[in-house]
């Protein structure tokens, strides 16, 4: 898939990625996943993209050959590979800060670690919507998966699952606790499951869209629309909660509704597309939020979590 040009992007032939650096790998692509966070570069990023810029940061594959220094990997292995590049050893890598890799991000420009298929602002480095994907600094940036099963068992591993992990994980949802999730998309989802798997009593999901509402209910989500009156919703919820709230509220699909349903002492990350058509919150007589977290940091529980 090739950026052409702002809301042009089509399906071209391209030169097969071969191995540039002792450290690479190339894998043969069997799936990727679509991105929301790809609408940027549909749209708002097309400054800093070049025609021919090949797309996609959520792959997974088999391995077709092997550097010479990419060890522990060989041909015919599978593999998920996480959207972001890292050294593995420098010392935001070391601290668990791979996304903001000293190795590979892009100081001239002010961001974090290299990303696949993501402009200029992120290296510039080929994407995996394509059939073949060069894996530079292999060793440190692939998770091997077991042969067996679907790719859709694994491929959530690249990013949708260990950012809804480190979403949950920021809430700080106490055991038994309770925990409100703005936005069902792929990210919402998935951490409201998270959440369910690790503890959490009670998960509200919010969302204006039927299909995802009922997606999420039938995981034992309980529901909202997203109503004009933002403060209709923090109603309903503090009703759910005896009056006081949720424990934390997590912003994952949906930047820009506001954070404002939390019961005291509560608070939580933030991480989405924002809509531009659907005003936030006004805040009046809303209970506060402690804490706001941003969140950039999924590749250690993308390698726990396989």
């Amino acid at each position: 898939m090739v950026w052409n040009g702002t809301r042009d992007v089509r399906t071209e032939t391209v030169p097969d990625p071969r191995i540039e650096r002792p450290d690479d790998a190339v894998i043969r692509v069997t799936s990727s996943g679509l991105c929301g966070s790809d609408l940027h570069l549909y749209e708002v990023l097309g400054p800093f993209m070049n025609v021919g810029d090949v797309l996609g940061h959520e792959p997974m594959g088999v391995v077709e050959e092997v550097g010479p220094d990419a060890t522990g990997l060989a041909p015919g292995q599978r593999v998920v590979v996480p959207f972001q590049i890292s050294c593995g050893h420098c010392p935001m890598c070391e601290t668990g800060f791979q996304t903001q890799c000293d190795n590979t991000r892009v100081e001239s420009r002010g961001m974090g670690a290299s990303i696949y298929g993501y402009s200029a602002l992120y290296g510039s480095v080929p994407g995996a919507q394509a059939e073949y994907l060069r894996v530079p600094r292999a060793k440190d940036n692939v998770i091997p998966v077991p042969s067996q099963g679907p790719d859709d068992r694994y491929v959530y591993l690249s990013d949708v699952l260990p950012t809804a992990w480190q979403g949950v994980e920021y809430a700080e949802i106490p055991d038994g606790g309770t925990v409100a999730v703005l936005g069902l998309g792929p990210i919402g989802e998935m951490a409201c499951r998270v959440a369910l798997h690790r503890g959490a009593a009670r998960v509200f999901g919010v969302d204006p869209v039927p299909e995802r509402r009922a997606r999420a209910a039938a995981r034992g989500v309980e529901v909202f629309d997203l109503p004009s009156d933002t403060d209709e919703l923090v109603e309903q919820i503090r009703e759910r909660t005896d009056g006081r709230g949720p424990d934390s509220v997590s912003l994952l699909d949906a930047q820009g509704s506001g954070g404002q349903a939390d019961g005291d002492g509560g608070g939580g990350p933030s991480g989405g597309l924002p809509d531009r058509h659907r005003p936030g919150p006004s805040g009046r007589d809303h209970l506060p939020v402690r804490r706001l977290r941003g969140h950039d940091r999924p590749a250690p529980h993308a390698h726990a979590l396989r």
